[in-house]
């Protein structure tokens, strides 16, 4: 099936919302918040414009990513400006069939083109490794909050500058648009089709 990556536009804000809505309902939590982050992000100063990208194929949004600035407090005291992103997906009954590395390659193809020297991001190893993320203790990088000594594998790190990262060690912290009033993503749910929320194996929250 042929694809094209392009920048998303306003018009597709609602069907982009929708698809993020489909992809994480009842993964991480019963229901989800990623659309309502998503919504909330766009309008954030560390939002990046540029790099806000749908798949698109037969007509159809069938995968979307989006990157926010973050910093890295690195433990000499500097801010060392990297990137985060997501969420980031592909239509249910299009996973697992390359189309989720395709979006990934090309917008962080994109995002090196901008000048991202390095990115920070939760995520599973066994999917994003393939792109040529590690953990990000192998770099030295902490996530904030998270307790010495407790699993850090879902904190990834690739640098999209080779040497960005040389010499540095310190903390990351999501970016505060991350995080979302819940009573507030529930209110912006029911503009939504009704979806059952269930409590399944492996949810985190």
């Amino acid at each position: 099936m042929k694809t094209i990556i392009r920048k998303e536009t306003p018009d597709d804000y609602r069907e982009v919302e929708n698809l993020v809505r489909e992809s994480f309902w009842n993964v991480y939590r019963p229901g989800c918040l990623e659309h309502f982050v998503l919504h909330e992000l766009r309008s954030d100063p560390a939002f990046v414009k540029e790099l806000d990208f749908v798949m698109e194929a037969e007509g159809r949004i069938i995968g979307q990513n989006i990157f926010m600035r973050a910093v890295i407090a690195a433990d000499d005291g500097r801010e060392i400006p990297i990137m985060t992103m997501g969420p980031i997906c592909i239509a249910n009954d299009l996973k697992r069939q390359g189309y989720g590395k395709k979006l990934l390659d090309y917008s962080l193809a994109k995002a090196k083109e901008l000048g991202c020297g390095a990115l920070c991001f939760e995520g599973n190893i066994g999917f994003y490794g393939k792109s040529g993320f590690g953990y990000a203790s192998e770099k030295g990088i902490r996530y904030h909050g998270l307790p010495e000594g407790a699993d850090s594998s879902f904190f990834l790190c690739k640098e999209l500058i080779a040497g960005y990262l040389e010499g540095i060690t310190g903390e990351y912290a999501p970016p505060r648009g991350y995080f979302v009033d819940e009573a507030a993503a529930e209110e912006f749910d029911k503009a939504f089709p009704p979806k059952e929320k269930r409590k399944l194996p492996g949810q985190l929250f």
